[in-house]
């Protein structure tokens, strides 16, 4: 008998959509032309293209020469700033992102550090919010962009991005000029406005697979004026901003995918928020010491990020997939790193709240059954866990070990070993705040 499955990562990525799928079938296999050919089979996917980014266009309410497709959001995002940081270098040379952005963003504004670039951190509060008035104190002659997450990709929380265009725009006012404003809506885009003129940003990346689209595309918006050089070198595609021969299929797929989004969004965001709730309070009403990372309300209807203390979250992830649930845990970032999550150590949780983080991301496919399965399975893990847990965190109290990483690799927590030269222990290495060592 087949193991029951509930998935619960849609925030990692998506199962395409049949409709997705269906659309992108002919240019697999029958209209599998190069964009670039002059003849009809070459025409006719140029026309895909063209057709893919009129409906996206519609979405984000822009121009469809002003969407440029990539391979990936992480690329797009690398676009983003690297391209307008690099084209506007005479301009001025400091760039402001928030500290709990996607590591696409802050792995290159480190590589950009290096190339004399100086990065200014938004810091978020306890919620994982940015505040408006933070970002005016950190704006000045130098700023040439500003880059913050639409919402964020652990725990959901919906950054306020109008009113941090407005204060760019107020800048600009005073001042005649103003940076760039850059947004990642890979995670926002199934469930709020993307209207970029509503928005008021000047560039906005998209990301396929999270929108039961296709993997290995994804796309950036780039408002017309905007200063950006390219970032990837070789033919004239896509006005030279991202040459290369077009996933044809990917981005009919992509098309699709954002098309369906917009239609089913307002009726899908309430079917998932209830779906959430009953999650959340249930999990709450039958498991003691829980919390709550991220913004309570200000948050994306499908996301639920917990910290159950004195658990493992990576014990609880195994557990609970050998009951067939599939979630995340927040504690590293990904499947082949154990640092603790940047977004949530951001929040200034301790490691031992961290350390038991659990990320549940809802989807088309959850049920009210699954949510009943998981209510039903995960208070006895959680009672197991603890059983053999050396911490007894008081709740509320944000108690810090003073070697957080001792858990790390499964090694025995620093307060049950005598002397710290004990095997087992690791010399561990200082790291700065974009996860760069030091």
């Amino acid at each position: 008998m087949p193991k029951k499955r509930v998935y619960m990562d849609y925030a990692a990525t998506t199962p395409i959509d049949r409709r997705v799928f269906r659309a992108m079938l002919p240019y697999f296999i029958e209209e599998f032309g190069n964009p670039s050919n002059l003849y009809e089979l070459g025409r006719k996917a140029k026309q895909a293209i063209s057709d893919a980014a009129e409906k996206i266009a519609g979405a984000l309410r822009c121009a469809p020469e002003e969407f440029i497709f990539t391979g990936s959001a992480t690329e797009a995002d690398n676009l983003a700033i690297a391209g307008v940081a690099r084209a506007n270098k005479e301009r001025g040379n400091k760039i402001i992102v928030s500290n709990v952005e996607h590591k696409g963003i802050l792995a290159v504004c480190e590589a950009l550090k290096k190339e004399g670039f100086e990065i200014a951190e938004l810091r978020v509060d306890e919620k994982g919010s940015v505040h408006p008035e933070e970002l005016t104190k950190l704006l000045d002659g130098k700023t040439i962009l500003v880059s913050v997450t639409y919402a964020d990709s652990e725990t959901g929380t919906i950054q306020p991005i109008r009113e941090l265009a407005k204060v760019i725009g107020d800048f600009r006012k005073k001042n005649g000029f103003a940076p760039y404003f850059h947004t990642d809506a890979s995670q926002a885009a199934l469930y709020l406005d993307i209207d970029a003129q509503k928005l008021g940003v000047d560039l906005l990346t998209l990301s396929a697979h999270k929108l039961y689209g296709p993997k290995g595309i994804g796309g950036l918006y780039v408002r017309r004026g905007v200063a950006i050089e390219p970032i990837i070198f070789g033919g004239g595609q896509q006005k030279g901003l991202r040459p290369g021969t077009e996933n044809v299929p990917g981005i009919v797929g992509f098309s699709e995918a954002v098309a369906l989004a917009q239609k089913n969004k307002r009726a899908e965001s309430a079917r998932v928020k209830k779906l959430r709730d009953k999650l959340e309070k249930g999990i709450f009403k039958s498991i003691r010491k829980v919390v709550l990372n991220g913004h309570p309300t200000r948050r994306l209807p499908n996301f639920l990020n917990i910290s159950i203390l004195d658990v493992e979250g990576e014990a609880l992830l195994l557990y609970l997939d050998e009951k067939g649930i599939l979630a995340n845990t927040g504690s590293a970032c990904n499947s082949e790193s154990l640092e603790p999550s940047h977004v949530l150590m951001a929040q200034g949780n301790p490691y031992e709240y961290v350390h038991g983080s659990i990320r549940f991301s809802l989807g088309r496919g959850t049920t009210t059954s699954d949510i009943n399965y998981v209510l039903r399975e995960l208070p006895p893990i959680a009672a197991k866990l603890r059983k053999i847990s050396p911490l007894n965190l008081k709740l509320g109290k944000k108690e810090k070990m003073s070697e957080p990483r001792a858990f790390i690799g499964g090694q025995t927590p620093h307060f049950l070993r005598k002397k710290k030269h004990l095997p087992g222990l690791r010399a561990q290495k200082k790291v700065g705040r974009f996860g760069q060592e030091v």
